[in-house]
């Protein structure tokens, strides 16, 4: 099966279009040295004016950034779009596949109150926890996908695409933790390799970080944060490994003891977000002759009740094959687990599948029998998912040091008023103050395209190709930005008068 991999992320952002630049030859280099010595225009035997020159370049950069703001954030309101990673021609896509949970179907604001709640009794109930812990509510403002968790030492936090922290972004409990100690406890703000989560964001083999990929882990890290802050906050001695099996079990139990699926078909109006724009986009599909499959980790029952619900109860005719408890990752790498069919009461059949029928279900297998047992290996395929996978120089004279004082100030306040933009906490999804997130180098890795909802396929013919924008290099950035470093030419000047 082709990689063609998609995700469907929650309010994606759009990405920066570069700024194309050309002229390396010496007409260029004279027009760049004329910008360059603009700035320090002085009489002979003259002392360059340094806080002139700083201001000027400062108000050149920040009328940049102003023009850039507007475009930026109009971008960030187009929940229509859909944004690629790899050029990518939906013509050349024969099958599209697609998860249930946030995919096919998305989910009301009340379902992570509803996990929060039944983790947070299963934690008092069964492992004897605390009951004032019970006090606690989900925020649903507290945290953001992509995040990493510090099992050892109990910190949530933000690292980008190079292991590097994003400082104000660590919390521990509901409070930030201070950069000072961040940098002490982690001898910088770098994150080594070895104490990353693996491939699957999990902690395990030794490592330290657990990274929460999906939609359903956001009350996960809030219920850690609320412990965390009870134990805190009560002088309460506890083993933060503990606590992060403790509260992981008790989510994965909200799951497979069926505690959710058995709230949500008692009430799938609550739950349900009923979105017409499913079947608009399955039914064009199949109007265009693709083959379509689902495969979940949830149970036949709450997906056939959903799917009625938000489709109809025809739903099963629109697709090819559908895979209910499949388990993924390991459907994707276990080439043991073979498929067993599922009877219309939900029962579990014996027979030996020789071929994935058109309106069955089926249960767990794997994908080596998938492709097998459908004849679709080579095809090229698309999946749908929401779980993927300025430099300031140094200047000496004091009148410098407080125009780059002031500067710092500045961009301190700047960066807390766009973090808030996103989320008061961690900030955005996709970027820490200067480099993509963590979460954003697996999406971009691990998926062609990406979108705020299945629905955007809606706005596109299924011939179209998706382009990836041209993001910039460092030494492609927009005029104002390639000079050499601020000091270089007066210093030059000085050396020279010397």
């Amino acid at each position: 099966m082709a990689s063609a991999a998609a995700a469907v992320a929650r309010g994606a952002g759009a990405r920066a279009a570069a700024a194309l630049r050309g002229g390396c030859g010496t007409a260029a280099r004279r027009r760049s040295r004329a910008r360059l010595a603009r700035p320090l225009c002085t009489a002979p035997g003259t002392a360059p004016d340094m806080k002139l020159y700083l201001w000027e370049r400062y108000r050149e950069a920040k009328r940049s950034t102003e023009e850039l703001v507007p475009s930026i954030m109009s971008n960030l309101l187009n929940p229509d779009a859909i944004f690629s990673n790899n050029e990518m021609s939906l013509s050349d896509i024969e099958i599209y596949g697609f998860d249930y949970d946030y995919t096919l179907v998305f989910y009301s604001k009340h379902l992570h109150t509803l996990i929060f709640n039944a983790a947070r009794d299963l934690l008092i109930n069964e492992h004897r926890y605390p009951v004032e812990i019970r006090k606690y509510e989900y925020d649903p403002d507290f945290a953001i996908r992509g995040l990493h968790y510090d099992v050892q030492r109990a910190v949530l936090m933000k690292i980008d695409a190079f292991h590097y922290i994003q400082l104000g972004t660590v919390y521990r409990g509901l409070s930030v933790v201070p950069d000072e100690e961040v940098i002490e406890m982690y001898e910088g703000s770098h994150v080594p390799l070895e104490q990353m989560s693996d491939f699957y964001g999990k902690s395990s083999h030794g490592n330290t970080m657990k990274q929460f990929m999906d939609i359903f882990s956001l009350p996960e890290m809030t219920l850690l944060s609320c412990v965390n802050e009870h134990f805190l906050k009560n002088n309460i001695d506890y083993e933060p490994v503990h606590l992060y099996k403790d509260v992981k079990d008790s989510i994965r139990d909200v799951h497979i003891k069926g505690i959710m699926y058995r709230a949500i078909e008692a009430d799938i109006e609550k739950y349900i977000c009923y979105a017409e724009q499913t079947r608009a986009v399955l039914a064009k599909l199949a109007d265009h002759g693709k083959k379509m499959f689902l495969i979940t980790n949830s149970p036949s029952s709450f997906v056939d009740k959903g799917m009625r619900y938000i489709v109809g109860k025809d739903w099963r005719d629109l697709f090819d094959v559908v895979i209910v408890q499949a388990e993924k990752p390991n459907f994707f790498n276990d080439k043991r687990r073979p498929f067993r069919k599922v009877n219309e009461k939900g029962v579990l059949l014996w027979d030996k599948i020789h071929k994935l029928q058109k309106g069955q279900i089926y249960k767990q297998g794997n994908l080596y029998e998938f492709l097998k047992l459908t004849g679709w290996r080579g095809s090229k395929v698309l999946y749908f998912g929401d779980h993927i996978y300025s430099d300031l120089a140094v200047h000496r004279d004091a009148a410098s040091q407080l125009v780059l004082q002031e500067w710092k100030k500045e961009r301190k306040e700047m960066r807390e008023m766009t973090k808030g933009f996103f989320n008061a906490q961690f900030g955005s999804l996709f970027r820490t103050d200067q480099n993509p997130t963590y979460f954003l180098r697996r999406l971009s890795r691990f998926a062609d395209i990406y979108m705020a909802s299945l629905s955007c396929l809606l706005n596109y013919d299924v011939s179209h190709t998706f382009y990836p924008r041209r993001t910039p290099l460092q030494h492609e950035l927009p005029a104002w930005s390639d000079r050499p470093p601020a000091a270089g030419l007066p210093l030059l000047q000085e050396a020279q008068a010397k």
